[in-house]
């Protein structure tokens, strides 16, 4: 555990307010989103970038270990200590100060300490929003660190997309702040150094402020659940939607019979249009938008989303088999309703893979294919968003299952898995979730050496200090 002498000397610089001990305190920092659980020497909450600097600065000169936290919503173990109580979270929950909108160039700067929810509130009644849709309701700076996509990947891009600048403290003696917050959509002058921050988990420096690009809040939307012909119709039907739709199609999330049915199990207020009652294979959320208010003459969203759907039906060979337009915010419900439902099924073992579009689902029949006789217990829950590549591969062990008193089956599991999507169909072991403790293993394993020489190099030239639970290099 950490020294006293430090303790004060941090709350020196910190303040009574910046510095957390008590163990019932430290517990929210030190648990992280799913299963993961540390053990922190103490917790820094510094105030300003200046207090980050200052703190980093007697961490890293005094060799104390720091792990950045941003919302601790991360599901890869990156942001929450180890078990052996040497390491000190510095968490940005108390960077909430600066926020300075630019209507005119319709971006913000603000501290990375904001809650995504926090910052859509606030852009709400100007009609913009940061167009990140996620489940969790993470920090800003942690989205960056991970490059977090969301549902609307698929118009707007993740995170490094809508980032115009940052400001980064390092972690080296002097706890060096750089100051990247360009507010320049253009600007070829050179190598972008912001970009070698998205993405890895705060290993090369803590995010303390930044400057985002903003959209216009969408007026109008139109949702459907479409059921396709069949597995191998899912890309026919999202190639057929974006050559008639363009830039309104703003999602199209893939959901397997069985999330949908742990969906409905877990929330009975959910409203099940299928007939009988009876969830078909795999069904799509589709949706589409507009950022402007409807127009005199102008066709309705529902009628474009119903045109378009009759027009598809109508194919030689038609890749959809039903439709079902809805309230968007009946539609999404189902969407949002997935991760907790799959989650009370029982022991949930979670991946976050990414493929070439036309993979996703010749992988997810072929691994269904396949468990059964792998792993008999096992129930594959999978859902994502098949518009960019992504999906989450959910396996589910019955809490009562022999497999989990098997210490190998999960690291079993996880090999053959990741071996499968990297090996085979040469997919992504980490698609949104960035590099933590659990993926660690699979980084050192599928990575090149000399990629991770140089990622090396770069953690020793920017924060040679003890900074965050990944080895890059």
């Amino acid at each position: 555990m950490i020294e006293k002498l430090h303790i004060d000397a941090l709350t020196g610089i910190l303040g009574d307010k910046g510095v957390v001990t008590r163990p019932e305190d430290l517990e929210a920092y030190e648990t992280g989103a799913r299963y993961d659980r540390g053990r922190a020497s103490l917790v820094l909450r510094p105030a300003t970038t200046e207090e980050v600097s200052a703190a980093v600065a007697y961490c890293v000169t005094n060799g104390i270990a720091l792990i950045p936290q941003s919302g601790n919503t991360g599901l890869v173990s990156g942001s929450t200590p180890d078990q052996s109580g040497d390491e000190v979270v510095l968490s940005l929950d108390r960077l909430t100060k600066q926020f300075d909108l630019d209507l005119d160039n319709r971006s913000v700067r603000l501290d990375a300490g904001f809650r995504l929810s926090d910052l859509n509130r606030r852009l709400e009644e100007h009609g913009l929003f940061f167009p990140i849709d996620l489940g969790a309701d993470p920090r800003i700076g942690g989205m960056i660190a991970t490059n977090t996509g969301g549902s609307r990947f698929l118009k707007y891009g993740d995170v490094r997309r809508n980032t115009l600048g940052l400001k980064v403290v390092l972690a080296d003696e002097d706890g060096t702040v750089l100051d990247l917050q360009c507010d320049l959509r253009k600007n070829n002058t050179g190598v972008d150094w912001k970009q070698i921050f998205f993405g890895t988990s705060g290993a090369f420096g803590i995010v303390t402020e930044c400057v985002l690009n903003l959209e216009r809040l969408p007026q109008q939307t139109a949702t459907a659940l479409l059921v396709p012909a069949s597995g191998a119709d899912v890309l026919p039907l999202l190639r057929a939607m974006e050559e008639r739709l363009g830039a309104y199609l703003s999602a199209f999330e893939g959901m397997s019979k069985n999330a949908v049915k742990a969906a409905f199990a877990h929330v009975p207020s959910l409203k099940n249009p299928f007939q009988g009652g009876n969830v078909p294979d795999y069904v799509i959320l589709a949706e589409i938008s507009r950022t402007w208010s409807p127009r005199e003459g102008e066709q309705s969203l529902d009628a474009v989303l119903e045109s378009v759907l009759a027009e598809i039906w109508e194919m030689d060979s038609a890749p959809l088999a039903d439709a079902f337009v809805g309230p968007p915010h009946e539609i999404w419900a189902l969407r949002h309703a997935l991760s907790e439902g799959v989650k009370h099924l029982g022991k949930l073992i979670a991946f976050d893979l990414s493929f070439r579009r036309g993979d996703i689902m010749a992988f997810c029949d072929h691994m269904k294919g396949e468990m059964p006789a792998k792993f008999p217990d096992v129930t594959v829950c999978d859902f994502g968003h098949i518009g960019d590549g992504g999906v989450h591969f959910n396996l589910v062990v019955p809490k009562d299952s022999d497999l989990l008193e098997d210490e190998t089956f999960e690291p079993r599991l996880r090999e053959w898995v990741f071996a499968v999507a990297v090996e085979e169909y040469h997919g992504s072991f980490s698609a949104e979730h960035a590099i933590g403790r659990r993926n660690q293993a699979y980084y050192d394993f599928y990575t090149p050496d000399k990629l991770k020489d140089m990622a090396a190099g770069l953690k020793t030239l920017t924060s040679p200090g003890k900074l965050g639970s990944v080895r890059f290099g």
